[in-house]
């Protein structure tokens, strides 16, 4: 079994240049956390399976703490959630940057980890 959260907008402080750390900038993350087979899948319980609320306030938290690198945040992210969810088999967290100063159009670049 799968849960997703796809595309979290969040504002950070993530990049190399004092301007990105300054300003800050939009990011888009997506996280995918495998599991075992949970009893939600008959009972319909909350209890019975993971609250997505755990992983949005996982991905939050991380976020919020600035960074040089996406693969840095990106790998902060897919570890705590393996701490805070136990059960998790493996995790799949893609970060994406809204238009980074690459000195041309790029919609957005990104990063992803699977550990």
């Amino acid at each position: 079994m799968t849960i997703s959260l796809t595309h979290i907008i969040l504002r950070a402080n993530h990049g190399v240049f004092p301007n990105e750390r300054e300003r800050g900038n939009n990011f888009r993350v997506s996280v995918q956390v495998s599991l075992p087979d949970v009893p939600a899948i008959t009972t319909d319980q909350l209890p019975d399976t993971i609250n997505y609320q755990v992983i949005y306030d996982t991905v939050v938290h991380e976020m919020a703490i600035p960074s040089n690198l996406l693969e840095h945040v990106a790998g902060r992210i897919a570890n705590a959630i393996l701490r805070v969810i136990p059960c998790a088999q493996h995790v799949v967290v893609t970060i994406e940057k809204q238009n980074p100063p690459l000195g041309g159009i790029v919609e957005w670049a990104g990063v992803t980890i699977e550990i």
